[in-house]
């Protein structure tokens, strides 16, 4: 949005290009991955994987692609899958107030429930963000199980192949993630300068298997875009993932659990705490990909400068797009960071730069805040 359109009437959101890039990732992705392990599901029993869809994705895959609803209900109905919980905006809510975050999950737990039938069980917060603070309040909302990164920070020399617990709070456990195995998968894979490729699904099993034992759980947690978009099918990814899971079961001690199955099974011994959160993102592991200049902080501020206003009005499209504008990726795609880190960000952004993707942002912010005033007036 330019500056002359503050005070106009117009669309936020470019729905012809959501519509078009949707329909690219389902055609590259979604569909020929959800086949391809609703096929291994069915041929292996003991193969099991976990889903976290925010509820905006659900609105987008309703409104462009409902039958990709259907293919997860599909994958839902073998029940060897778990969904998980999180925001319905993959927000950042949790920074701003309890109330604001709490709030995103009742609304992504009604989504889950509309659209699956399901009540997940286990939470993942946006980008794997994790703090001792968030932790918390998920327990206090009757979760069992909470995922987030295993970061070295905190770790400090321990695994991320255990089962951890909320200091606390012994019942409620930490699922951490793998992220050299997970990224090895998700980044790696087709680099073929990395000294693991080319990566074959024997190789890869045969890595699992030198960590494997009864107490050990190692988490793989990747963008499904992984599948067919991030790793393109003629890097062979969907011919490794289909021979992966015959690989990992040889192994005697090796077998796949979903999240709520892992809590039942293992025991947690050791506490994991960290005050300062942490994230999956970039080399920090921190929230610095969205809240670290600040063109990214003056916008979050804006942002929720709006809540009040937003609280006051019952209207439906007022709140689809007080939802939509919490979406952290507005904030991930004003990220100014260098090297391999501002690589990845660029990918991802539609804009030609940050500052663009500021002013864009600030532009419809303003506009926003131009029609509550209005609507509270009038």
């Amino acid at each position: 949005m330019s500056f002359f359109d503050i005070t106009s009437d117009v669309s936020y959101f470019d729905e012809d290009l959501n519509k078009k890039i949707l329909t690219k990732v389902a055609t590259n992705c979604y569909q020929p991955a959800n086949q391809l392990l609703l096929n291994l599901l069915g041929e292996y029993s003991d193969f099991k994987i976990t889903f976290c869809i925010s509820g905006i994705m659900l609105d987008q895959l309703k409104k462009y692609a409902p039958q990709l609803i259907e293919s997860f209900q599909q994958l839902l109905a073998t029940g060897s899958v778990e969904f998980l919980s999180e925001t319905n905006s993959h927000s950042l809510a949790f920074i701003k107030s309890k109330d604001l975050f709490t709030e995103q999950v009742r609304v992504h737990q009604k989504k889950m429930m509309e659209t699956f039938n399901y009540k997940p069980r286990v939470f993942r917060n946006t980008e794997l963000i994790y703090s001792h603070k968030i932790g918390g309040w998920i327990k206090s909302l009757g979760y069992k199980a909470m995922l987030t990164e295993g970061a070295d920070k905190v770790l400090k020399g321990r695994s991320p192949n255990k089962l951890y617990h909320y200091p606390e709070a012994r019942k409620f456990k930490l699922l951490l993630r793998n992220y050299r195995l997970s990224d090895d998968i998700a980044f790696r894979f087709s680099n073929r300068s990395w000294s693991g490729w080319p990566l074959t699904a024997e190789k890869f099993a045969g890595w699992i298997k030198k960590m494997s034992g009864s107490e050990n759980l190692i988490n793989l947690f990747m963008d499904y875009e992984t599948l067919g978009e991030h790793q393109w099918k003629s890097t062979g990814i969907f011919k490794f993932i289909e021979a992966l899971p015959a690989h990992i079961l040889k192994n005697q001690e090796g077998y796949f659990v979903t999240p709520s199955e892992a809590i039942g099974k293992l025991r947690a011994k050791e506490i994991f705490r960290t005050m300062a959160p942490i994230s999956w993102a970039d080399e920090q592991r921190d929230l610095s990909a969205w809240l670290g200049n600040h063109m990214q902080l003056e916008a979050f501020d804006f942002l929720y400068s709006l809540a009040e206003k937003v609280n006051k009005i019952d209207d439906h499209e007022i709140s689809l797009t007080w939802d939509y504008l919490q979406a952290s990726d507005h904030f991930y795609y004003m990220s100014t960071k260098m090297l391999n880190d501002g690589t990845v960000h660029a990918y991802f952004s539609p804009y030609k730069s940050p500052h663009q993707a500021f002013t864009n942002y600030m532009n419809t912010l303003t506009n926003f805040e131009y029609r509550l005033d209005a609507m509270l007036k009038a």
